[in-house]
């Protein structure tokens, strides 16, 4: 599976980076939601964990962010790199394993987009989110929604944890990606039991510039059920 996984975004890169400045379901609706639940990011150390060909972190570097981003796909950091962001540094690494280039209690920010969906395990990354957190720090995360992928898999189960796969055609090329779908309980109960206290949940819409760039008419379903959702989690004092 991570295999599977890691050889998609390495072909998706290029068309990926491409595209990303309005492709409508990042431009339009989960970056201004994500965004929202960031805030303000002024002078604080942000981790962009899974940072794809670096947009999140072009925009948080602009909001006067220190930035440090890592993605699996080494291609995808060439791209990141290549944007020469200052003050910002990326490397290759993976979510799920430790977070040995960063000290406990390091950072203002943690930031993971669109990027657990392709975790099966969460506990061990939420434990390194937390660790590498200041107190009063603060972690927002942005997925699929659950009730979404249960009805685009067609599941039987709701509560079961599914590895599946869909076809990408919205990057130019085809391509097969993996993921793993899951209740909304599992994927909130690892958050609290990592530490973390829930301060706001956001079942995302679309902002009016999705239309432009909407040609399947996702515009109006989005408004009325949603295809993404975040959190936004602080951390408290750490004993």
């Amino acid at each position: 599976m991570k295999e599977k996984i890691l050889a998609a975004y390495e072909t998706l890169a290029e068309p990926y980076n491409t595209l990303i400045d309005h492709k409508a379901h990042n431009a339009y609706l989960d970056r201004p939601n994500t965004l929202r639940l960031l805030g303000d990011v002024q002078g604080k150390k942000v981790l962009d964990a899974a940072c794809g060909p670096g947009k999140y972190a072009e925009i948080l570097v602009e909001k006067g962010a220190q930035v440090i981003g890592f993605d699996q796909s080494p291609r995808m950091v060439e791209l990141a790199q290549a944007r020469q962001l200052p003050g910002a540094e990326f490397r290759v690494h993976e979510l799920e394993k430790p977070f040995d280039f960063l000290a406990d209690a390091s950072l203002d920010v943690v930031l993971c987009a669109l990027a657990l969906d392709y975790v099966q395990d969460w506990a061990p990354t939420l434990q390194e989110f937390y660790r590498v957190l200041k107190p009063g720090g603060v972690l927002v995360i942005s997925c699929e929604h659950p009730f979404d992928k249960y009805n685009y898999f067609k599941s039987q189960d709701y509560f079961k944890t599914e590895a599946l796969s869909s076809t990408w055609k919205g990057f130019g090329i085809p391509v097969e990606v993996p993921t793993y779908r899951r209740s909304m309980q599992d994927m909130l109960m690892p958050l609290i039991q990592a530490g973390f206290v829930l301060e706001e949940l956001l079942e995302y819409q679309p902002v009016e510039e999705f239309k432009a760039h909407d040609p399947k008419g996702y515009y109006e379903k989005l408004m009325r059920f949603p295809g993404f959702m975040g959190v936004r989690l602080g951390v408290g004092v750490k004993v």
